[in-house]
């Protein structure tokens, strides 16, 4: 980067458990869907035998690690078979398969990531919530 430019970067905050909870445990089951979707591009797009509709979908926040972590859990015992990968996975019933990992970020946190990247913050930029930042940076 030149002194000119500056590296934008939007992040998701820190927010109440109860929040996060609701907006990836939501009562509609978008994301639950959403999640389980996973397995059907598996299937797709590696010739497999999935039962996705044999699988649960489970959300929650690690307060310490301050993310959101998904998972697919099968309700009872299955081989997932991708022939196009030359794979057969057995899994048990209850053993998780995480799929997703979405961190959620404090103005600290972010300012000293950028400095490990060898950047400083130059604005930070709230929604009325706050709910999201945009972090604008440069070099230095």
């Amino acid at each position: 980067m030149t002194p000119a430019d500056r590296f934008l970067l939007g992040v998701d905050l820190v927010k109440d458990p109860s929040v996060l909870h609701a907006a990836y445990n939501d009562s509609r089951g978008v994301t639950a869907a959403f999640n389980k979707n996973v397995l059907r591009v598996l299937a797709r797009e590696l010739d497999g035998d999935i039962d996705v509709d044999g699988f649960d979908h489970l959300a929650f926040y690690e307060a310490e690690l301050q993310r959101i972590e998904m998972h697919l859990v099968p309700r009872r015992p299955k081989t997932l078979v991708l022939r196009g990968a030359a794979l057969s996975v057995p899994i048990g019933a209850g053993e998780r398969i995480r799929t997703e990992i979405s961190r959620k970020f404090t103005r600290a946190g972010v300012e000293r990531m950028l400095l490990r990247g060898g950047l400083r913050l130059d604005q930070w930029i709230v929604d009325g919530a706050p709910s999201f930042a945009l972090a604008v940076a440069r070099a230095g």
